[in-house]
């Protein structure tokens, strides 16, 4: 028994070691993340960014760029060298909704390459405690009743707060208008002051939130209850089955990084993510830690693409 203790104990310390030369950053990395601080994208990212740190003995910094959706930090990352030392936190706005907008610049499928896919993390359909609709299915009948009337705010066009927004107006015909922002956070600001009615906001952001009565929340867009929130019905519970939609998060790189650089980042961003402290603070916040490979991760976008580009053409949504 000890010897097979020992021998699994080594190939675990030499595939730490080989692990340890497959990046070998040679100055401060940047995680570009693409909506304003206090969002659950910019928690994640300095989530990952406090573990590759040490992993990789440089600094990682996060730095917002706002607009366009995310396609100004997408552009930006794209055209920076391929070199592993400037990282996009991706996001559905750009992995696959680009389709929003006729006149980018620059090409998100062509010009960015995913390293890794991070998390995905279900929507909260969450509005203010003073709105008269306390379920989802008086959301539906206010909206219904009054189009156009209940206002729904986003981290901006194409995000994934959006597109959820987009997609419960499909398949529960009940129209709202969107309010586009530069960040979950600051829609979520004006949520509760009453600026808006209500949001479709990523899991991660709302517990705090929803305990402290700031927020109402109505439904969870997921097959099961979150243990965040665990007294929060899911859609299928609260009378919508067809509206589960998980937002997902990824690290991204330009599409010049060569397939070697690719594939050892890849690893690195892997092992970080499942680290058992990074893990479980993901965990934590309510989303599923995924890592998938660099195929895997390709063929990913390309479902998901098709997925929203069908709903931005029903929807006839037009961002520019």
């Amino acid at each position: 028994m000890l010897p097979r203790v020992l021998l699994t104990l080594a190939l675990l310390l030499g595939g730490c070691a080989a692990h340890a030369a497959d990046f070998a950053a040679s100055r401060p990395v940047r995680i570009i993340v693409p909506v304003s601080p206090g969002g659950s994208a910019d928690v994640m990212a300095r989530i990952m960014a406090q573990a590759l740190t040490p992993m990789w003995g440089q600094q990682v910094v996060v730095e917002s760029r706002t607009g366009a959706g995310g396609h100004i930090a997408g552009e930006m990352v794209a055209r920076s060298p391929g070199d592993g030392h400037t990282i996009l936190f991706g996001t559905i706005a750009i992995h696959a909704a680009a389709a929003m907008y006729q006149r980018l610049t620059y090409d998100p499928a062509r010009d960015l390459a995913g390293a890794v896919l991070l998390v995905e993390v279900p929507f909260v359909v969450i509005t203010h405690p003073a709105v008269p609709f306390r379920s989802l299915a008086e959301l539906v009948a206010a909206a219904k009743a009054r189009p156009g009337q209940v206002t729904f705010g986003s981290a901006g066009n194409g995000t994934s707060t959006h597109m959820a927004g987009e997609l419960f107006q499909l398949v529960a015909a009940a129209p709202l208008q969107h309010v586009p922002y530069r960040g979950s956070s600051q829609a979520m600001n004006d949520l509760i002051a009453g600026t808006i009615n209500m949001m479709f906001e990523n899991l991660p952001t709302v517990p705090p939130a929803s305990a402290d009565g700031r927020v109402r929340a109505l439904a969870l867009t997921a097959t099961a209850r979150a243990p965040q929130l665990p007294e929060v019905p899911t859609t299928a519970e609260a009378g919508l089955p067809e509206f589960v939609a998980n937002a997902f998060f990824t690290l991204a790189v330009p599409a010049s990084t060569p397939a070697p650089l690719l594939e050892a980042l890849n690893r690195d961003l892997r092992a970080a993510l499942f680290q058992p402290a990074t893990h479980e603070r993901l965990v934590g916040l309510g989303t599923t830690p995924r890592g998938l490979t660099v195929p895997e991760l390709r063929a990913y976008f390309a479902a998901e693409t098709q997925r929203w580009t069908r709903v931005i053409r029903a929807a006839n949504l037009r961002a520019d």
